[in-house]
């Protein structure tokens, strides 16, 4: 069966829902992944049938589906020291508050814990996000992190998002974190610590973005097969490298998105460093069924031609599926 192909909706939030559903409806896609941000989803109204019930007319009338949705703004702030400026500009008055930081982390978690109960009212069963890190600062090093000033930041996750993770397994619904910088898991080894921190909780598995792996030099394929049993989302986003002239870094010097002097940039769909026939092939090889989500993130590129254009290729790409013979079957056939 084909798996559905998806416009992530986050990046289209200064839209009003109703015009992201008729966009992508007439671009062909299958549903949304929808941001619980923008006038797209409030998760405060979970309980309120009829906002529920319009949501989902909306999508129904532009022939869309939801299979997740996501809350990765207010999951940034759950772990996140400092809270800051950065925070009051992509959080709600409702999250913000005061801006106190613990107040703040604190009714970040209950914002989670209403995106699930939101997403079982939808009948969706993934939520995407972030989970913010108390440690991140210091991944340079310097001044110089212990190993118990390391270790207090995966327990701190750990306190944080079990009672959060409680909520989602109460009603059915699971937890996909995009590995990714600036989170308590941005590559290999701190994704495995992760799952490590929590007990690998069922509910809690990976929103799969190879755009945040390439320019690290993760093999995001690898990834894939390491950890297939935690794959519980796809985003489909591209990276283009630009680090071979000798000036470029890959920490990318505090410049803009798109400034040719970065030493990469996220990038449309298939026009990036990502080996996606190969991540196809391996999506196959583990099984997996759930949606591909387009996220586009792309400051040289129009959305209204990237979105479309994206959709062409994963729709491309997500027709490869494993042939029901083997190609040597032929080759013992004996002649009558």
């Amino acid at each position: 069966m084909a798996r559905p192909v998806t416009l992530f909706t986050g990046q289209w939030a200064d839209l009003p829902f109703e015009e992201v559903a008729r966009l992508a409806g007439e671009w062909g896609y299958d549903g949304l992944e929808i941001a619980s941000w923008g006038d797209h989803l409030d998760v405060a109204r979970w309980d309120d049938a009829e906002y529920v019930a319009g949501r989902l007319a909306i999508l129904e009338k532009n022939g869309l589906k939801v299979w997740t949705i996501s809350n990765h703004l207010a999951g940034q702030a759950v772990c996140d020291d400092p809270i800051d400026e950065r925070h009051r500009d992509i959080l709600s008055d409702r999250v913000w508050g005061d801006g106190d930081p613990e107040g703040v982390r604190q009714r970040a978690a209950e914002e989670l814990k209403m995106t699930a109960r939101m997403a079982a009212k939808l009948g969706v069963t993934t939520v995407t996000g972030f989970t913010g890190s108390s440690i991140w600062k210091t991944v340079a090093m310097f001044p110089p992190a212990s190993q118990a000033m390391v270790d207090r930041g995966y327990q701190d996750f750990a306190d944080r998002f079990n009672p959060i993770l409680d909520v989602f397994e109460e009603v059915g619904v699971r937890f996909a974190h995009e590995v990714h910088p600036s989170e308590i898991a941005y590559d290999y080894w701190t994704t495995v610590r992760t799952l490590e921190a929590i007990g690998h909780r069922e509910s809690f598995g990976l929103n799969w973005d190879p755009s945040h792996m390439v320019w690290q030099d993760i093999d995001p394929v690898g990834f894939l097969w390491d950890f297939q049993d935690r794959i519980f989302h796809v985003h489909c986003k591209d990276t283009k490298k630009r680090v071979g002239n000798g000036r470029n870094g890959r920490l990318s010097s505090h410049l803009a998105w798109a400034d040719p002097r970065r030493g990469w940039d996220f990038i449309s769909t298939g026009h990036g460093d990502v080996p996606w026939e190969n991540a196809f092939r391996m999506l196959n090889a583990i099984g997996y069924q759930g949606p591909l989500s387009v996220e586009w993130e792309d400051a040289g590129m129009d959305r209204l031609v990237g979105a479309p254009e994206a959709l062409g290729f994963v729709r491309r790409l997500s027709t490869y599926v494993p042939s029901d013979a083997a190609f040597d079957a032929a080759f013992s056939t004996k002649a009558e």
